[in-house]
């Protein structure tokens, strides 16, 4: 095959001076077969692996397509769309490199970046917006972007976007695009949803594949080693062992969890290693300050999350380290990807767990190589049993039974019962448990009330005993009363019956006392007295109109109007 050059690609002139600055002068198989396609307008679907020069196969053809027009306010003219805000970063400082002789407006629209800033640049017009799917859509919904006037869309690391679940916010964004459309398709792996993805939105596309899918570079050396005990603190020994003899001159450090970075990171910084972390938690400013040391060899270990794994040009990487195996082998191959980048030696060394021999086996499936041991490799019985035990808490595996000791394991036997603790731990006076529960007996259901005669008299309690307080009328009238306020003993001697009859304000004569204020003497003559009969009441007179009152005569005498004079006839 005959090799060419950039200028056989069909760029512009001014792009070919920038690629001659940037030091470039034979591309990549991928930027030699996708450049000349896209140039000319047509859809392009790439799969290469990673660390292949994928993205200047598409910001070079695209620059040069944007050397003629103008930019509008919130309308970019392309669009690019990247999984992670460093592989975003990474875009935009590839467009400042090979457009130093074009005068493109490039805006970037990432998570944990002041919003206001973004939107200004929108607002004055950008030829390129490099977004991540989150923020562009937020922006959207705000009505700060327009997307009709796209014309030429990026999708970088597609498969990338499928583990993180962007694929529905890629189907929304494609719809707001206009249907005509140049659009680029980047991709390592192409499962099942990527395929359905690319026959959705792309228009007959070229596909370009040189190489494998999920291949790794060959001038990567892949190495494992086992780590019998499986423990982190265990692991990071060996890593530490690893370091100092493996003539490491930088190197990227994986790990699957987030809170297993920042302990890693620690125990380097402990042991006097100079290193740097990076995963998803830390703010933007952060990532990008320490992605920058580590550049520049300020840095010489990362430890980092899976959002350094895809896309990232990192130059002469020497070490990937595989602190925690990938669940998915496609990762490995991205991961192992950051060293061994054009055409340089790599190295990559995975630590195997016992549980993670699984992983190994889906490995070896999808590099189609046999794994490669330092030191002792695994048993047969090790690898038998891969994936079996599952480590717990307390360094226990799930499902073992518990170490033999003196006592029980707290919580009770398996029989569901606790058992009794030894009469030489109890405290003092603590009654020991029973070993079988008491049945337990259902409340009796609420009765009606029963009728004055269905009642039967309610038992006698029994006798209080002696120390108990008395509770009777006789024993709290001995006890010393508390002593009153002097307002409250005023108003009871006002109350306090007296010799003198009281009289009544209106007849002036004697009124009788009340019943409260009677001698036992008085209300027993009171009750011996037979009762007066109460005077006849006097028959209504009867009124006009019969003995039947009207309406009118029911009126007040103050309220009713004057009669009025009857007429005579003859008067007047």
């Amino acid at each position: 095959m005959e090799t060419k050059t950039f200028a056989d690609l069909g760029l512009s002139p001014k792009v070919q001076v920038a690629i001659t600055a940037a030091g470039y002068t034979i591309p990549t198989p991928i930027q030699a077969a996708a450049i000349p396609v896209a140039v000319t307008g047509r859809d392009v679907l790439g799969i290469a692996q990673t660390g292949t020069g994928k993205t200047a196969s598409f910001v070079l053809p695209m620059i040069t397509r944007l050397e003629s027009g103008r930019a509008r306010a919130r309308m970019p003219r392309s669009l690019i769309l990247a999984p992670t805000r460093e592989l975003a970063a990474q875009v935009a400082q590839s467009f400042e490199k090979y457009g130093i002789n074009h005068k493109l407006s490039v805006a970037l629209l990432i998570g944990g970046v002041s919003m206001d800033d973004q939107v200004k640049k929108l607002d004055r017009g950008v030829d390129v917006l490099i977004a991540t799917p989150g923020r562009l859509l937020d922006h959207f919904g705000r009505g700060r972007v327009m997307l009709m006037g796209v014309e030429i869309l990026v999708i970088d690391e597609a498969d990338r976007m499928l583990d993180m679940g962007f694929i529905p916010d890629i189907e929304k964004i494609c719809k707001l695009l206009p249907p005509r459309r140049q659009t680029l398709f980047f991709s390592a792996t192409m499962p099942p949803e990527i395929t359905r993805l690319v026959n959705q939105f792309l228009n007959n596309p070229e596909r370009i594949e040189v190489a494998k899918p999920a291949t790794t570079a060959k001038t990567i050396t892949q190495r494992f080693v086992y780590c019998s005990n499986g423990e982190d603190w265990a692991k990071r020994e060996v890593l530490r062992d690893l370091i100092r003899d493996g003539n490491v001159k930088n190197a990227i450090i994986f790990c699957n969890r987030k809170r297993d970075v920042a302990v890693l990171f620690k125990s380097l910084a402990k042991h006097g290693f100079n290193a740097g972390a990076l995963h998803g938690d830390m703010d933007q400013s952060s990532r990008t300050e320490t992605l920058d040391k580590f550049r520049k060899g300020e840095i010489m270990l990362l430890a980092a999350s899976d959002v350094a794994a895809r896309g990232l040009d990192i130059p002469e990487v020497s070490h990937v380290f595989n602190f925690d195996l990938p669940w998915a082998a496609d990762d490995y191959v991205h991961r192992i990807g950051r060293t061994g980048r054009a055409g340089h030696e790599g190295h990559s060394i995975s630590l195997v767990s016992p549980d993670d021999l699984k992983f190994v086996k889906d490995i070896e499936k999808v590099t189609a190589e046999t794994a490669v041991w330092l030191g002792d490799p695994p048993s047969e019985d090790d690898i038998a049993g891969a994936g079996k035990r599952r480590r717990g808490r307390g360094g226990q595996t799930r499902g073992a039974a518990p170490e033999k000791s003196g006592r029980p394991a707290r919580g009770g036997s398996r029989s569901g019962h606790r058992e009794p603790r030894p009469a030489s731990e109890r405290p003092q006076g603590e009654r020991p448990a029973e070993r079988t529960a008491e049945p337990r007996t259902e409340r009796p259901k609420a009765q009606p009330p029963a009728r004055e005669q269905d009642r039967v008299p309610a038992p006698v309690r029994a006798e209080q005993p002696a120390d108990r307080p008395a509770r009777n009328s006789e024993q709290r009238a001995d006890q010393p009363r508390r002593e009153r306020q002097p307002h409250r003993e005023q108003a009871k001697r006002e109350r306090a019956p007296s010799d003198q009859p009281t009289v009544d304000a209106w007849t002036d004569e004697p009124k009788a006392p009340r019943r409260s204020e009677r001698t036992p003497e008085k209300r027993q003559a009171a009750q011996e007295q037979p009762r007066k009969s109460a005077p006849p009441q006097k028959a209504p007179a009867p009124q006009k109109g019969g003995d039947r009152l009207g309406f009118a005569e029911n009126i007040p005498a103050f309220m009713r109007k004057p009669p009025r004079p009857m007429k005579v006839p003859g008067r007047g």
